[in-house]
């Protein structure tokens, strides 16, 4: 016989039991829709991931402090005398801006609306170094800065939650109980994870400091991070290293002691972010394959039963000159056929699942699951080898099968 006389045959002996045949693969249409789905927005969400981390500017070095790091008796905090010291010194040559950053949760109030916002008091360099575009209004001035101005620039994402269809610019919005001009609205930039990168207030630092009683400690001004910029790409590795000799040496921290503090450029946030999305994916195909487990296992136990029901059927055809090899074909063929109907079927569901959602808005982050041709394929192999597997048994069984014990079978 020929593969096409196999599978028509196998088609032939699937379609005369419809209701049988759908239970059968029914595990496999689960899992495979599940897998390709799960692991299409997955990989969604890591494409969102990548494009947030390269608008927030992929030469950005970023500095906090270890918590409760103690050297020379006394802990040390990062400063803005520590961010001066980084931009005025001439042995730093590799960097090409550093701002200094605070940031609070504070209750902002516009009319009846009340929210708890991220409020990021920085200095003017945070605008260059991160990549922040204002897409309505200002960024606050070296004016605002040195007067202390109570001026404020808003997230894309929160313009919309506080504002709704209000033009902002120019209103008056209650910041952690005092009274704030908006003076602009950052471009958006999306989010990932149920996270947004536009739900954010930016002041001035020196408003921070001066407004919500952040107080100077003997070594300087407090801060929570540093910002900095590397001059390229290829000088991040120098940047670092001259920033962690100036910190050292400002710290006072002794040969052999460890630094009181982070230095961790965009690229190893973006690797570490992408090992976590990757085990996160690897999670969740590993959940959705228990059905497919259980479709294999359900493929086996329907083809052993079919063996036991053409136990005669199989006799005949050996009598008639059919080889054990044509026997084996044609039980693998059967599963193999059921397995990949049933991916078929699973793989249309999580097209139909990845066009509904496309689009769409979850805690404020669109949301997205790309189908890609390697992942049709991919799915397509998976089930082709579960249902050649989960045959293997029973075509051998029915291979070994004695004729004449057959054809006695009633």
């Amino acid at each position: 016989m020929s593969i096409i006389e196999f599978i028509l045959s196998s088609w032939q002996s699937i379609t005369s039991n419809k209701m049988r045949s759908f239970l059968t693969v029914l595990g496999i249409v689960i899992g495979v829709g599940a897998v390709v789905f799960l692991v299409s927005f997955g990989r969604g969400q890591q494409q969102q991931l990548n494009a947030v981390f390269e608008n927030m500017g992929v030469n950005a070095i970023y500095i906090s402090p270890v918590s409760q790091q103690i050297t020379g008796g006394a802990r040390h905090d990062l400063t803005i005398e520590d961010a001066e010291a980084l931009r005025d010194n001439n042995r730093v040559s590799a960097l090409a801006a550093v701002a200094a950053m605070y940031t609070k949760m504070l209750k902002c109030v516009y009319g009846n609306e009340t929210h708890t916002i991220a409020v990021n008091g920085a200095t003017l360099s945070i605008q260059q170094i991160l990549n922040y575009k204002v897409a309505t209004g200002n960024f606050y001035s070296a004016e605002d800065e040195r007067r202390n101005n109570n001026v404020a620039v808003l997230g894309h994402q929160v313009a919309a939650d506080i504002f709704g269809e209000v033009n902002p610019i120019g209103e008056t919005l209650r910041i952690g109980g005092r009274k704030f001009e908006v003076i602009g609205i950052f471009e958006e930039r999306g989010g990932f994870m149920g996270g947004s990168a536009d739900s954010f207030i930016m002041i001035p630092l020196t408003t921070m400091q001066a407004r919500f009683g952040i107080e100077a400690t003997p070594q300087g001004h407090p801060v929570q991070t540093i910002v900095a910029e590397a001059v390229s790409t290829d000088e991040i590795s120098i940047a670092k290293e001259q920033i962690t000799e100036i910190l050292r040496q400002r710290h006072h921290t002794r040969e052999g002691e460890e630094n009181d503090f982070n230095v961790i450029d965009m690229n190893e946030i973006l690797k570490r972010m992408q090992q976590m999305m990757a085990i996160f994916q690897l999670f969740l195909a590993s959940v959705a394959s228990i059905s497919l487990i259980v479709g294999g296992i359900g493929i086996m136990n329907i083809m052993l039963v079919s063996v036991t029901e053409r136990t005669r059927e199989i006799g005949v055809r050996k009598a008639i000159g059919a080889k054990r090899l044509d026997i084996l074909v044609q039980f693998l063929v059967e599963s193999a056929l059921l397995s990949v109907s049933g991916g078929i079927v699973g793989l249309l569901l999580a097209v139909i699942g990845s066009l509904a959602i496309k689009g769409q808005m979850v805690n404020n982050m669109p949301i997205n699951a790309p189908i890609s041709f390697d992942i049709v394929l991919t799915a397509l192999a998976v089930a082709l080898f579960t249902g050649i597997a989960s045959g293997t048994y029973p075509a051998f069984r029915a291979a070994r099968l004695d004729p004449i014990e057959a054809l006695r079978h009633e």
